[in-house]
């Protein structure tokens, strides 16, 4: 059997300079073996660790139909992702992969899906949405509400022609208004209420900073949502990946392996910790 700790050894394919601090990395397992076998659910998450220095948790945001690569967006905000942000392409990194839960694709099917985001916010999303969208005769109209502070700190920029050929609404956002920005200005929210999406027949999926997230639960509720509907992911700090280590947990559920995705009736059952 094999350690649980042990990660698999990756090689850095490609890196894609997202924003001002976020990078996309797309690596590929060394062993062709475990890398034609891998697979995970949308919204699974892994550990990509530095030798000698550490490990973190991030969402693998490619989606399962991908199989060229595992891709990876980090924000450098401490030392492990700071030191990925020096690595190059053909560096390698240990990846233990997949960890965690999943969004319930399946029992989404049929019908209408909202994913709400933010900022680094739209990298678990990402992973549903080319799921969804790959997977489009099973589900009904998407639209994506996706906002951050500039257009400087929107990710993914180069697919959003292809999310809207593919058939989602995306409506796009700034905190404020920027020289050359055509598309909305306001918080992701306010857009929001301003959308209004109607509650029926339809899953919403939302992630971004805690302050965000706070205000479009209280946005989806007015809009008639029911807490089922609700699906989002929480960003704890993780350290075995396993739920042995107890690092993660909020009274007894642990987020490495009952999460990272919830809804917010399982949010509520929590303790007021998190």
């Amino acid at each position: 059997m094999k350690n649980p700790y042990l990660p698999d050894i990756a090689t850095i394919k490609e890196i894609i300079q997202e924003t001002p601090n976020i990078k996309t990395f797309r690596v590929v397992l060394d062993d062709p073996d475990k890398m034609e076998k891998f697979s995970f659910r949308p919204g699974q998450v892994g550990q990509l660790s530095i030798f000698g220095i550490g490990e973190s948790t991030f969402v693998i945001n490619s989606p399962p139909t991908c199989r060229e690569y595992l891709q990876f967006s980090v924000m450098r905000a401490g030392e492990v992702t700071t030191r990925l942000h020096c690595l190059k392409e053909g560096d390698r990194i240990g990846v233990r992969a997949p960890l965690g839960n999943s969004f319930p694709v399946e029992a989404m099917e049929g019908k209408d899906i909202l994913i709400v985001g933010g900022g680094i916010g739209m990298a678990p999303l990402r992973t549903l949405l080319l799921y969804i969208l790959d997977k489009r005769e099973n589900y009904g109209q998407i639209k994506v509400i996706y906002g951050a502070r500039s257009p400087d700190d929107l990710c993914y920029t180069y697919e959003f022609d292809d999310w809207r050929a593919k058939g989602a609404d995306l409506v796009l956002s700034v905190d404020r208004e920027f020289p050359g920005w055509t598309e909305r200005v306001g918080f992701v929210p306010a857009v929001l209420a301003e959308e209004a999406p109607s509650p029926h027949n339809r899953v919403a999926a939302t992630c971004g900073p805690p302050i965000m997230i706070k205000f479009v639960l209280k946005g989806l509720a007015e809009l008639g949502f029911e807490d089922e509907q609700i699906l989002t992911t929480l960003e704890k700090r993780m350290k075995c990946g396993i739920g042995l280590c107890g690092r993660c947990n909020i009274g007894t559920s642990y987020v490495c392996v009952d999460g990272p995705v919830f809804t917010q009736a399982q949010l509520k059952e929590l303790p007021a910790e998190l």
